[in-house]
């Protein structure tokens, strides 16, 4: 077998990462906790030089490396910059939080970088080896960050609850990728879906595989029902690692569906049956998810159930089988996280050393306390429940346009009422904020930079509204490209 030598041109942005983060751990060695604003503005740095690095580096074309293990494609480039603006301003929003609870060290700094190059290596996964390396790299990380606080009782059973539940998904998901290895004589994405085009797959074995890896990738989106870990994680991790898991990853999920189910798994004759396990979980998601979140007096618990439902609406996108719908789905997922960033960092905005903002009450009489954070959590709630003119109405209108065109009117007509549903929580935030008396009376005095970085995530919501056709135009574009 001829060997070839590698672009590693192509593989630039993850080797400058993965060497800045071994810099990072050097640097840090060295520094004392005085003056560990290095480690954050070094990481700051790696992010966004990499997604500087990524989006010169972007094109139209795909290109393969490494055998084919590699893909450089539009959808990655967008996807990646992405993945490394939300870890950055995850990191923004943090900094107080976890300088306040003794988390302000080198360890979550160095953890969300490998969490980072994790997500990437997976959206440009080309074999199934490569996806499973990247998948694993981000959750290891992600478990070590949850439990951080040592002496947290809550953080320690939600990272062994993470684990457990984690190792056993990934465990399913293997045994898929290995039925699929077995069924076509391939790993390498393209390869299985020529093989399986070509009539070369055992269909019965085939089909065994792709029930495995659906179940997988249900657990890591967290849909219905394999949604039990998010709840707990979300609610016993510290926020700033709930923030963390609860955005860039959705990012990288959605490339991980598009490898796997769409252009490993997207021939004709197994579209169909995808499309129906699909069709189970969006419903149950969009069903369990809007319906348990009415319950809830725990806003990170809320938002959880949320996630759950938001994600049943992604998995609608995707089930539409088209380019448009996938457009449409990535779309959703990119605005789904700039909605969870804003939130979560408002949670993280309006807790103190010894006090958490998690519980609803804490947002009563926010309105008096301080008028513009409330409005900027109003247009997040208003746009999570998809009320216009905000960025969450078109999200949620394009994905049903893709169930419809291909004639799913039940599944569309089921999306509504549980999203209307859904709006009861959310309104519920805006209305004690304006209409209940506050619970606290503690100032709301954050630095001025994230006052402006809080400003602009919300103000987003409104300016992607009014104008939604240019984020949706890339999203659509990167897609077609890469199909």
């Amino acid at each position: 077998m001829e060997y070839e030598i590698p672009d590693f041109l192509l593989a630039a942005p993850e080797i400058v990462l993965l060497t800045m983060v071994c810099v990072i751990l050097i640097v840090d060695l060295f520094l004392s906790d005085a003056h560990r604003v290095w480690t954050y503005a070094l990481s700051q740095l790696s992010l966004i030089g990499t997604a500087v690095l990524v989006f010169v580096m972007g094109g139209e074309d795909v290109a393969y490396t490494f055998n084919g293990m590699f893909v450089d494609d539009p959808m990655a480039d967008v996807l990646k910059i992405a993945v490394c603006l939300t870890v950055a301003v995850m990191l923004a929003y943090s900094r107080a939080y976890i300088a306040a609870r003794d988390m302000y060290r080198g360890e979550f700094f160095v953890l969300s970088l490998f969490a980072t190059l994790g997500m990437m290596v997976m959206i440009s996964a080309n074999h199934f080896l490569v996806l499973y390396l990247g998948l694993e790299l981000l959750s290891l990380s992600l478990y070590a960050m949850v439990a951080l606080p040592r002496d947290s009782g809550n953080s320690t059973e939600a990272a062994m609850k993470y684990f457990v539940l984690g190792a056993l998904a990934s465990g399913m998901l293997l045994y898929g990728m290995s039925m699929i290895y077995g069924a076509t004589g391939s790993l390498e994405v393209t390869e299985v879906a020529q093989r399986i085009f070509d009539g070369d797959a055992i269909p019965a074995i085939l089909i065994f595989g792709l029930v495995f890896v659906v179940a997988g990738i249900g657990f890591k989106l967290g849909a219905v029902p394999f949604h039990m870990w998010v709840p707990d994680v979300y609610h016993g991790a510290p926020t700033a690692v709930t923030l963390l898991i609860g955005t860039a990853p959705k990012l990288a999920a959605f490339a991980f569906i598009m490898r796997l189910l769409v252009e490993a798994l997207g021939m004709q004759q197994l579209l169909v049956e995808w499309q129906q396990m699909l069709v189970l979980l969006a419903v149950a998601s969009l069903a369990i998810g809007n319906i348990t979140a009415i319950a809830q007096t725990n806003l990170k618990r809320m938002l959880a159930y949320s996630t759950i439902s938001h994600m049943g609406f992604l998995l609608l996108g995707i089930l539409s089988g088209t380019l448009e719908g996938f457009g449409a789905a990535m779309y959703y997922t990119v605005i789904y996280v700039l909605m969870a960033l804003g939130t979560f960092g408002m949670i993280l905005l309006l807790s103190r050393q010894g006090f958490e903002a998690e519980n609803l009450e804490d947002f009563k009489g926010l309105n008096q306390r301080d008028p513009w954070y409330a409005f900027i959590m109003m247009l997040l709630m208003f746009s999570m429940a998809g009320i216009p003119p905000t960025m969450g109405f078109w999200a949620k209108l394009f994905v049903l346009q893709a169930v419809l065109s291909v004639g799913y009117v039940w599944l569309a007509v089921v999306a509504v009422l549980f999203s209307l549903i859904g709006a009861f929580y959310y309104l519920r935030v805006v209305k004690l904020m304006y209409f209940d008396a506050p619970t606290d009376a503690a100032p709301i005095d954050p630095r001025a930079d994230i006052r402006a970085l809080m400003s602009a995530n919300g103000l987003a919501v409104l300016v992607f509204g009014l104008a939604p056709g240019s984020l949706l135009a890339i999203c659509e574009r990167a897609i077609q490209l890469s199909l």
